[in-house]
């Protein structure tokens, strides 16, 4: 959005139809009375403003909130990430049944127990309090034997774990196993922890999918949906699951886990 008002304020041409589906509704409700474009050439437009004050709010609006509270009065506190996250966490130092809580910050950690080297992160609440199961499936597509002792279990769901300061939060531990729905969703948010983890990261999946495909059920919401988990999981070098979508057409949600 800053760019195309830089242009306008410039003179110079813009795609003027891509400029009016980024701005906010009440603007673009009202566009013609603030704005005149002239066509110079194909999708380019030359933009004379048409009322100062309402350009001057957009500028406001446009600006890149410098917190929640901000962005919150901008009309959308989305626009700016939490400052403070919580994650819910199963240890071995727990007295009960009861998940722990990591309050993890932009720059501090209020963190009450000491972490295992290895860390689970599930995205699902259900998988999440069966962490037993978990870390069975886990520990068993791994080739490894995992339990509390040896790694912790976070519930990750809902892109949270993919906050920078979660990740930098999860740089602490040795391993970062991910047990994600096995779909674009999913694959995209492995992609992201991997991209700033490298290594630390695995993307938990069993070693053989030919006793899973009747698992997948989860038709994709669109052929752009699936053509996109397609890629991922190639891009990620995840052949295997690539030729379970392209087999069954279908996505796998970790629920089925549990039926095991």
């Amino acid at each position: 959005m800053n760019d195309y008002l830089e242009k306008i304020l410039r003179g110079q041409a813009i795609n003027f139809e891509a400029f009016l589906k980024k701005l906010p509704e009440s603007f673009c409700r009202r566009h013609r009375e603030l704005f005149a474009a002239e066509k110079v050439k194909n999708n380019r437009w030359l933009v004379t403003i048409l009322d100062e004050r309402a350009f001057a709010e957009l500028q406001d609006v446009a600006q890149v909130p410098v917190s929640r509270v901000d962005a919150a009065k901008k009309g959308n506190s989305h626009r700016h990430g939490t400052e403070v996250s919580f994650l819910l966490v199963y240890h071995q130092g727990l007295a009960s049944s009861r998940p722990d809580v990591a309050v993890i910050g932009s720059d501090s950690a209020d963190v009450g127990f000491q972490r295992a080297r290895s860390v689970l992160v599930v995205e699902n609440e259900r998988n999440f309090f069966q962490y037993a199961q978990m870390l069975d499936f886990a520990g068993e597509a791994l080739g490894m034997h995992l339990r509390l002792m040896n790694c912790d279990v976070v519930l990750g769901g809902g892109n949270r774990v993919t906050r920078g300061a979660v990740l930098g939060w999860l740089k602490g531990y040795e391993n970062v196993f991910c047990v994600f729905d096995y779909d674009a969703g999913g694959l995209k948010m492995f992609s992201t922890i991997a991209a700033s983890l490298g290594d630390k990261a695995t993307f938990v999946q069993p070693r053989d999918w030919q006793p899973w495909l009747a698992r997948f059920c989860k038709v994709p919401d669109s052929t752009e949906r699936f053509t996109r988990a397609v890629s991922l999981a190639e891009g990620l070098g995840f052949v295997a699951l690539a030729g379970a979508f392209r087999s069954t057409g279908k996505f796998m949600e970790q629920e089925v886990i549990l039926d095991e």
